[in-house]
């Protein structure tokens, strides 16, 4: 067991749209990212996606509507829901979501991370 400051490990890294994983829990990655500027249209097929905002204001646009997330606030997105992260100023999230989950389903994009690092 280990104490985790998320703060501390904001700190560690500037990169965007590039979750770092800071815990695992069962089969679960706990990623953090920092991100600005628009993701890509993808969705997760198999795997439900958690969305915490530590800091900003992040919309997540879907085909029906348009949400937006503010500091404190926490979204499930179910497997299966086409979703566009957009972020006009910088936004320090936290992630929840099974180990074996693609950064952008099954989208390749310039974006697209394949392994993610563990900080």
């Amino acid at each position: 067991m280990e104490v985790v400051n998320i703060k501390e490990k904001f700190n560690l890294f500037d990169d965007q749209w590039s979750p770092k994983i800071i815990g695992q829990l069962n089969g679960q990655d706990v990623k953090i990212a920092k991100v600005q500027g628009e993701f890509v249209w993808h969705d997760h097929k198999g795997e439900d996606e958690m969305f915490y905002i530590i800091k900003g204001s992040l919309k997540i646009v879907f085909r029906d509507k348009t949400l937006v997330l503010n500091e404190g606030d926490m979204l499930i997105i179910p497997r299966g829901v086409e979703h566009k992260p957009i972020a006009e100023k910088e936004v320090w999230l936290m992630l929840f979501e099974p180990a074996n989950t693609k950064h952008t389903g099954d989208v390749i994009h310039e974006k697209t991370v394949d392994k993610f690092d563990f900080i």
